[in-house]
């Protein structure tokens, strides 16, 4: 999964900030540095940010990441740092969701068990 952002380092603290991670920065593997989601598994799926054009706001693919905590906790994290919450959240067998919109328009899934 790719996230296009227009200012990297702005980015990765908002993911930073809003998910309880850390994007490892790599300038190495094209013409643009991006920054990779950590993943537990050696191998396993992961994401980057990279410095891209957005789609317009809202109307991209929806990309869905893990809460660190709680749902509500994100939430107000992801708002704090300047994203917008569009969505109450919803249950599902699964979990729990919402949905927002970061500070460059993508469009994001917050869930949690």
């Amino acid at each position: 999964m790719e996230i296009p952002v227009s200012d990297l380092d702005k980015a990765v603290s908002f993911y930073n900030d809003v998910f309880k991670t850390e994007l490892r920065r790599v300038a190495d593997m094209g013409p643009n540095e991006i920054a990779i989601f950590p993943t537990k598994e050696q191998g396993g799926i992961a994401g980057h940010l990279y410095p891209g054009k957005p789609a317009q706001s809202g109307t991209g693919s929806t990309i869905h990441l893990a809460c660190p905590d709680t749902l509500e906790e994100t939430m107000e994290r992801f708002a704090a740092k300047g994203g917008q919450i569009i969505s109450d959240p919803a249950a599902i067998p699964a979990g729990r969701f919402a949905y927002g919109i970061d500070p460059d328009g993508n469009s994001i899934g917050m869930f949690a068990r």
